[in-house]
């Protein structure tokens, strides 16, 4: 069966063979038997629409993925995400206010059988039965591409033998997450762990940062970015977004740019010192451009 799928927008994990689309059909469209128009963020749902409007001459349309709350299934390397992504499980035990990868997929953890990829999306890869999570860094041992944990890895499940697994790869970049004030303690003893073994070299270990969000302020997050900043981890910080209109504070925005560019935190780094947000806003008040 001949399938195009439709994106709303283009990311680095969108696939680029010839049945994947951002767009309409143009004036010749493909000759295929369905559409799948899938949308991750809920503010691309208008977006999504239109396109599935677009495409309804073509063939039997399906509008799916995480925005419009689908339970996500077996995965299939390259039909929805870039070749070289991979998911080998489904879900999360954690009930995180702000996320909604628990509500979509029940609150639990399903192992997928595991396709080769380099790049782990998985919501919680160590929430899974140690089996899996043995079976997985194997197939990753074998890949000739760095190993990128994307969908992050839980500070508070790391043990010492999942590092002496990130020992035996060749690992390219590993994203944990601090998000809430709990998520705080178990960070720091992961990236103890990580620095005795070797991993903070060379910007390996990465955090999502989560800003920006309701009774969040510039101060407490410039704090927050600062503190994980010292741990050796890099953060990058991912800001909250109202989730019907993707609306964003241009103020908070900078600060996310000045928090998400590795060249931009290298240059602190070397420099050894950070801009606090006190004073971006004063800067940005005296010169009138926000920085």
């Amino acid at each position: 069966m001949r399938i195009a799928r439709v994106f709303p927008r283009r990311t680095k994990a969108t696939p680029t063979d010839a049945l994947a689309f951002t767009d309409g059909p143009g004036m010749f469209p493909p000759d295929v038997d369905e559409v799948h128009v899938s949308v991750a963020f809920t503010w691309d749902l208008p977006r999504a629409e239109y396109l599935a409007k677009a495409w309804k001459d073509v063939a039997p349309v399906q509008v799916g993925g995480p925005a419009v709350g689908s339970r996500g299934e077996e995965f299939e390397p390259g039909r929805y995400l870039r070749p070289g992504y991979t998911i080998t499980s489904r879900g999360c035990p954690n009930k995180c206010w702000f996320c909604s990868v628990w509500r979509r997929e029940g609150g639990e953890v399903r192992t997928l059988p595991i396709r080769n990829g380099f790049n782990v999306l998985d919501d919680n890869l160590l929430a899974c039965p140690d089996d899996h999570i043995r079976a997985v860094f194997g197939m990753l041992a074998r890949q000739h591409e760095p190993i990128v944990f994307s969908g992050g890895l839980e500070a508070a499940r790391l043990k010492p033998w999942h590092v002496d697994l990130l020992t035996g790869i060749r690992l390219g970049q590993v994203f944990f997450a601090y998000d809430t004030p709990d998520d705080w303690e178990p960070l720091v003893e992961a990236a103890t762990l990580l620095k005795d073994a070797g991993l903070l070299s060379g910007r390996k270990a990465r955090v999502y940062m989560l800003i920006g969000f309701p009774r969040d302020t510039l101060e407490a997050a410039q704090s927050r970015l600062e503190n994980a900043f010292s741990l050796g981890l890099w953060p990058v910080a991912m800001l909250w977004r109202n989730q019907q209109t993707g609306t964003q504070s241009p103020e908070w925005r900078h600060l996310q740019r000045e928090w998400f560019r590795p060249a931009l935190m290298h240059v602190k780094q070397r420099e050894g010192h950070l801009v606090s947000a006190k004073a971006l806003r004063e800067r940005s008040a005296q010169t009138g451009v926000l920085l």
